[in-house]
């Protein structure tokens, strides 16, 4: 019996080897979410030196040129993406091995902050440790390291997850302690995100629902009682509820009252880029918590639609990455890449519902886009490891080894 072999001419079969080499490469990575990613940091980029140009004008910014945050920015978004570049090469596994000693490291950086002549202070916070060249926040770092950690913990701890003294405490005990420092800072602002991340992967990780439920009714009381007890928040909640109140809008609401002109200038399309009236002063701290708000006055509700898109667009990968992961049993690189979108989304939504009035004013900058060297350097250590696991399911699923 014979049997016959299709034939291939040397053109076609080059042909199709060229166009399997060029599918596999094109596969390598997520080209799309690197090119959000990366529109996003310009775009954040453009708007920090539209929003940050006129501050040289006032005492406390006299000895900076116009362009200065903008150097600034470019230089951190460059030192960000060849961070980004050596973590992509990284292998998930190693990740997994170092989380818990990254995690205790930043509990050390962060007990650091609050040691006298260590910690640096800026307008009665002590959030930063100066290295010269850059200030380094630890709590932008502990919101990386918490998803490992976390995302570790719920693998390892996978069997007993439904124990309250095995599975559920000792977890809680150690973001219990985290926050405990950062409300010595203080940073609610923070504390709330790492929380959320948290929470989020023990969520995902199939931890007892009632144990959930039960936490979750106890730190809305904790944050509840922290705002009662502090006269400058319930200040500012009562302010944030009535924003117009002559009282309020000249102080505690003051951030507030200010951007919801600058949206309510910008209407659909905007005053055009660069022609915002309320970076001119009026609007505190435009370049960092509040540059949505010079983005919903210069390119209106078209730029800040497109902003918000972004950023769920990016969630949405993610959670989809981390979907693909479990589905191959990687369960910890799933839950990382999950719990980097619920970081990502979480800080966006408040700094957005901040900006908008949706939410009382803490100081949470937008991700990728505002000014700040520890944020987007942090922003780009996570999506790479995010776009790194992207690249392992993509390996292992087309039957390669990483």
């Amino acid at each position: 019996m014979k049997f016959a072999f299709p034939s291939f001419s040397g053109a076609s079969a080059k042909k199709a080897v060229n166009s399997l080499d060029q599918r596999s490469k094109m596969m390598a990575y997520d080209q799309p979410l690197v090119w959000v990613v990366l529109l996003l940091m310009l775009f954040g980029m453009v708007m920090v030196y539209s929003a940050s140009i006129s501050l040289p004008d006032s005492p406390k910014y006299a000895r900076y040129d116009n362009a200065h945050f903008l150097t600034r920015q470019a230089m951190f978004i460059s030192v960000s993406l060849i961070a980004g570049l050596l973590t992509f090469r990284v292998r998930i596994e190693t990740w997994q091995k170092l989380a818990p000693y990254l995690f205790v490291a930043t509990l050390i950086l962060l007990v650091l902050v609050l040691v006298p002549g260590v910690g640096k202070g800026v307008n009665g916070a002590r959030r930063w440790l100066s290295f010269k060249v850059f200030n380094l926040q630890p709590s932008e770092l502990m919101k990386l390291f918490v998803v490992l950690y976390a995302a570790d913990y719920t693998v390892r701890k996978q069997q007993v997850m439904h124990k309250l003294t095995k599975g559920f405490m000792p977890m809680t005990l150690a973001i219990g302690f985290v926050g405990l420092l950062l409300l010595l800072e203080p940073d609610l602002g923070a504390f709330g995100v790492i929380v959320c991340i948290a929470m989020g992967i023990l969520f995902l990780g199939g931890i007892n629902g009632i144990w959930f439920g039960g936490i979750g009714a106890t730190l809305v009381g904790i944050f509840s009682m922290v705002i009662l007890l502090s006269p400058w928040r319930r200040e500012r909640i009562f302010a944030y509820l009535n924003p117009w109140q002559e009282e309020n809008a000249l102080g505690k609401a003051y951030q507030l009252s200010h951007s919801l002109i600058a949206f309510g200038r910008g209407e659909l399309f905007g005053v055009g880029l660069g022609g915002s009236v309320e970076k001119l002063h009026y609007l505190p701290e435009a370049h960092t918590d509040f540059l949505l708000a010079v983005i919903g006055e210069e390119l209106g509700f078209v730029g800040v639609l497109v902003v918000v898109m972004a950023f769920y667009w990016i969630i949405k990968r993610a959670f989809e990455i981390g979907r693909q992961a479990i589905a191959i049993d990687l369960t910890f690189a799933g839950l990382t890449a999950k719990g980097i979108g619920i970081w990502i989304g979480v800080q966006a939504f408040i700094n957005m519902g901040v900006n908008l009035g949706l939410l009382p004013t803490k100081g949470l900058t937008l991700p990728l886009m505002s000014y700040g060297g520890s944020g987007v350097l942090i922003n780009c250590i996570g999506l790479a490891i995010l776009l790194r696991i992207d690249y392992e399911n993509r390996v292992l699923m087309r039957g390669g080894r990483i």
